[in-house]
C-alpha cells in the first residue's frame, strides 16, 4: 500500500489537472456561444447562395462552357478537404475527420481514382502525415475563429487545382454541428457543379411544395443571362460552402472540447474520492501499526 505522503502527492497532483479541465471548459463554453451566433447569422445566406445557384443552373440547362463550371470527362483524381482543429483535448473531434477521410480515399482508390488531401487544421495535417499521406497544402492558425478570407484562401486553392486539372472532383469533410454533446461528420461534394451537394441536409424538394412556389421559380427573370450569373455565382458557392464548413467545424470543436472537459472534470474528482479513500486507509494502517508497537513495547516491559 502506497504511503500517505504519496497519496497526498496524486491527489494534489489531480486537484491540478481538474482546475485546468474547468477553466478549459469554461472558456470553451463561451466560445461555443459566439461560434453559435455565427452559424445562425451565416446559414440564411449560405442556404440562399445555394438556393439561387440550383436555380441558375436550372435556368441555364447546359452548363456554360466554363472552366470552373466544366465537368471533366474523366474522373481519375477526386480532391479531399478534411476541415478540422489545430488543437487536441477534444474527444474525437479530430481523429474522426481523419477517418472519415482516409476510407473515403480507399474507397476512390479502390475505384481506381487517386486521392488528394487538403488539410484544414494543424491535427489533420499531422495525421495525413504520420500515415504517409502528405496534404498537397495545409491551412492551419485560424480554427478557433476563422474568417471569410481564410475560407476564400481555401476555395481558391480548391478550384485553381480543378481548372488545372489536378483534381476532377472536389470533395469536403467537417464536423457538423447540431449540440455541444453531437457532431456529426458531413461529406458533401463542391466541384464540378453538375455533382455539387447544393441542397443542405435539411432542404428537401417536398412534392407538397405549393404550384405557386413552383410558379414563383418559373418566373424568375435574369438580367444578365443565367448563364453569366452562373458564372459569377459558383466562386461565391465554393467560397461560402468552404466558410459555413469552417464555422461548423468551430462551433463543433469548441461543444466537443467543452464536452471533454466537463468528463475529464467528472473523472478527476471520483478520482480525487478514490485517493482520499485510499489515504484513509493508509492513516489508519499507520495508527493501528503504532498502536501495536505500544502495545508489544508495553507487554515487553
Amino acid at each position: 500500500m502506497a504511503s500517505q505522503r504519496d497519496v497526498r502527492n496524486r491527489i494534489d497532483a489531480v486537484k491540478n489537472i481538474q482546475k485546468i479541465t474547468r477553466a478549459m471548459e469554461m472558456v470553451a463554453a463561451a466560445r461555443l456561444r459566439r461560434a453559435e451566433q455565427r452559424i445562425e447569422a451565416l446559414r440564411p445566406y449560405a442556404d440562399a447562395i445555394r438556393r439561387m445557384t440550383r436555380e441558375a443552373a436550372n435556368a441555364a440547362g447546359d452548363v456554360p462552357q466554363l472552366p470552373i463550371l466544366e465537368e471533366h470527362e474523366q474522373t481519375n483524381k477526386v480532391g479531399l478537404l478534411l476541415v478540422a482543429g489545430d488543437r487536441g483535448l477534444a474527444g474525437a473531434f479530430n481523429s474522426q475527420i481523419v477517418r472519415a477521410g482516409v476510407r473515403a480515399g480507399r474507397e476512390h482508390s479502390a475505384d481506381s481514382r487517386e486521392a488528394l488531401f487538403f488539410a484544414s487544421g494543424r491535427r489533420v495535417a499531422s495525421s495525413l502525415t504520420f500515415r504517409g499521406l502528405e496534404p498537397a497544402a495545409s491551412f492551419t492558425g485560424f480554427s478557433d475563429r476563422p474568417a471569410y478570407a481564410d475560407a476564400r484562401g481555401i476555395a481558391e486553392k480548391l478550384m485553381a487545382a480543378y481548372v488545372d486539372g489536378d483534381v476532377d472532383q472536389v470533395e469536403i469533410f467537417y464536423n457538423g454541428y447540431i449540440s455541444p454533446i453531437q457532431q456529426v461528420v458531413r461529406r458533401e461534394t463542391l466541384l464540378p457543379l453538375q455533382r455539387a451537394t447544393i441542397l443542405d441536409d435539411g432542404e428537401d424538394s417536398d412534392e407538397d411544395s405549393s404550384e405557386d412556389e413552383h410558379q414563383h421559380h418559373a418566373l424568375v427573370e435574369y438580367e444578365p443571362d443565367p448563364e453569366v450569373i452562373l458564372g459569377r455565382l459558383v466562386p461565391d458557392y465554393v467560397e461560402i460552402s468552404v466558410y459555413r464548413a469552417l464555422l461548423e467545424s468551430t462551433a463543433s470543436e469548441h461543444g466537443a472540447r467543452m464536452t471533454a472537459m466537463r468528463n475529464a472534470s467528472d473523472n478527476a474528482g471520483t478520482l480525487i474520492e478514490d485517493l482520499t479513500l485510499e489515504m484513509n486507509r493508509a492513516r489508519q494502517a499507520e495508527i493501528t501499526q503504532e498502536i501495536m508497537e505500544v502495545v508489544a513495547g508495553a507487554e515487553a516491559l
